[in-house]
């Protein structure tokens, strides 16, 4: 798997690993790189979901201010 995956895969990414220590079926000379790489990974779907949370607002705001300027018109 790339370093950066796309959301829906580092999605996958971070339920397989935690099925793999809810299994226990890590082991356990992998067990803190597995944990680094979900740390990883919900780090990286945190700012996605942010700049896209942003983005979303961004062109709402630019959707009202065009309402707004064709309602004063």
């Amino acid at each position: 798997m790339s370093d950066r995956p796309d959301y829906k895969d580092a999605l996958e990414e971070i339920e397989s690993i935690v099925d793999e220590i809810e299994n226990e079926t890590v082991d356990v000379d992998m067990l803190t790189e597995k944990i680094k790489r979900a740390a990883f990974l919900i780090k990286y779907c945190k700012q996605k979901l942010r700049k896209t949370d942003d983005e979303i607002k961004k062109v709402l705001d630019e959707l009202e201010r065009e309402n707004s300027e064709e309602e004063h018109s």
